[in-house]
């Protein structure tokens, strides 16, 4: 096999886009939790956007590879390692046969993304070989990875040495903060919480709780008022819609949600936000920003344009590694102070 697992980590699944065109049967969408990320990483290697990756979840896997192929690491920063020496993320990488890619500390973000040239040879379910762990469905046997699983890569042979190496510039970086603010549209059940919850709901702080995963993101905080019932009849349930049941509380719902629901739904988050979301940790904090229905179209078109510009940049320009230096940092912070060692490349770019 191509790909061995060695460490599964706290939480590494495969995902892509989703299995879209069944929720009216039942079944969730799953899919990359980071959409951003994952197509960026895709980019990297010369794959398709939405093509499959490894999803890493605070603490990250061991994988080694037993063929010459490339990868690229993008999302959270885990201090990724090849043969325990540090490597740079958001560009892609050549990796041979034995060598092992491991993660340190948790450094920013949440959930992290390992994109391998050419995708991963598994079989799609429902159109997608993403993993839905509630469901045992897709991914290998619907399972988190764990040590000793093993899957082929679906590239064609070619010499992955004399591909041109390929990163993502600067400013198309993301920074993940432990507090954060995202674009919301408020609905469809806006109308069934007194204006004073509406307001409390945009002018307040949350703090996303330990009960936070794939399917949804509990928060805690000030509590919201309804008119008269949080129950409706239930209707479907959108990515980033935000439940608020009974309690008063917020849920904002995530990749793999439920397709149906008997709560209200204040607001849902615009689609370019939801990758923030994705990198918020229990004890991260979350303020919500309003805006219309023609606003978040505008976002989303300017979303568009920012892929569409990666993209060019990418298929345009590549660079070459001159020299590799390894510094030792130290940042001073509390109660202690803590170091690391980064390793900093020289780099020309070409076209």
């Amino acid at each position: 096999m191509d790909v061995t697992i060695l460490d599964g980590g706290l939480m590494t699944t495969i995902q892509d886009k989703g299995r879209t065109g069944f929720q009216q049967y039942g079944m969730p969408v799953s899919g990359a939790m980071d959409d951003y990320s994952m197509q960026l990483g895709n980019l990297l290697v010369g794959n398709k956007p939405h093509e499959a990756v490894l999803e890493t979840t605070i603490l990250g896997p061991s994988v080694q590879f037993n063929v010459t192929t490339r990868i690229a690491l993008t999302g959270a920063n885990m201090e990724p390692q090849i043969n325990r020496q540090a490597v740079t993320m958001w560009r892609s990488i050549l990796v041979c046969p034995g060598d092992v890619l491991t993660f340190g500390g948790l450094i920013s973000g949440c959930r992290g993304y390992i994109a391998l040239a050419g995708g991963i040879g598994i079989e799609a379910v429902m159109g997608s070989k993403s993993t839905y762990v509630r469901g045992a469905i897709g991914g290998l046997k619907g399972e988190k990875l764990q040590a000793g699983d093993e899957f082929d890569l679906s590239f064609a042979n070619k010499d992955m040495s004399l591909l041109p190496l390929k990163r993502i510039p600067l400013e198309y970086l993301p920074i993940y903060e432990k507090a954060c603010e995202v674009r919301v549209v408020l609905g469809p059940q806006d109308d069934c919480f007194t204006q004073p919850a509406i307001r409390t709901f945009l002018e307040s702080e949350y703090d996303v709780t330990n009960e936070a995963d794939r399917m949804g993101y509990r928060l805690a905080g000030p509590k919201l008022e309804h008119i008269e019932s949080a129950d409706i009849i239930s209707d479907g349930i959108a990515l980033g819609s935000i439940q608020v049941p009974g309690h008063g509380i917020p849920i904002i719902m995530m990749s793999d949600r439920q397709t149906t629901g008997g709560y209200t739904k204040i607001a849902t988050v615009i689609s370019p936000d939801l990758a923030i979301l994705a990198q918020l940790k229990p004890g991260d904090k979350v303020r919500f920003k309003q805006v219309s229905i023609t606003t978040s179209h505008e976002i989303y078109h300017q979303y568009k344009v920012k892929m569409e510009d990666i993209q060019r940049h990418i298929k345009n320009n590549s660079f070459e590694i001159t020299s590799t230096r390894l510094y030792e940092v130290s940042v001073k912070g509390k109660p202690d102070k803590k170091s690391f060692k980064v390793t900093v490349e020289e780099i020309n770019s070409r076209r």
